[in-house]
């Protein structure tokens, strides 16, 4: 290992957030419209992963929560990922695929939007989650990778960052939530103001 091979990666990453600009911009824009005009109705916003993808769930729930960029009152949303006695209680009770489609049927509302990351696209839990999800009437959104796997079917919007390496998938998954929290503060706080 060198310099060179620090640069390499950083390359990497500038390369993969070219292409997320690229081919996503336009979608990540319908996803922030999408969650600003739920919680406009009162509706809440449920984020679910696993490893990388809980840490991720979490921060975005925390942005939208406590504040992104702007001083405003908080907005629902709840990571699935946090409450380690339902996750050992469900998983133990009904296996750990059930983790987060037992707390979608427990929390989630027709209007509400929930979100599944999986790096792999493929993720048990958050697929039988965002199924559970469509059939009470809630709206879905994928951050996944490689080729969406089997959640791109599930997802109303899918934002698949198509490479390999899932630490460039992981950073394309946080730039893209920052960008959609930045976007649903101005929806919901800065209307008229220009």
């Amino acid at each position: 290992m060198n310099v060179e091979y620090i640069k390499g990666q950083f390359a990497r990453n500038i390369e993969t957030m070219e292409m997320v600009a690229d081919r996503l911009s336009g979608t990540v824009l319908e996803c922030a419209r999408l969650i600003g005009q739920a919680l406009a109705k009162g509706n809440k916003v449920l984020i679910m992963g696993n490893g990388g993808s809980a840490a991720d769930s979490q921060h975005f729930a925390a942005e939208l929560v406590g504040r992104f960029a702007m001083e405003r009152k908080g907005l629902p949303a709840i990571a699935l990922t946090t409450d380690t006695s339902i996750l050992t209680a469900v998983g133990n009770d009904y296996g750990y695929e059930a983790i987060f489609t037992r707390q979608v049927e427990a929390l989630a509302c027709s209007g509400d939007v929930v979100i599944g990351l999986s790096t792999s696209g493929n993720s048990p839990n958050v697929h039988q989650a965002l199924e559970r999800a469509r059939g009470i009437g809630c709206h879905t959104i994928g951050l996944l990778g490689r080729d969406g796997g089997t959640i791109k079917q599930l997802a109303d919007l899918c934002l698949t960052i198509p490479v390999k390496e899932t630490p460039r998938i992981q950073e394309a998954h946080i730039v893209i939530l920052h960008i959609v929290c930045d976007l649903v503060e101005q929806i919901l706080f800065k209307l008229g103001e220009d």
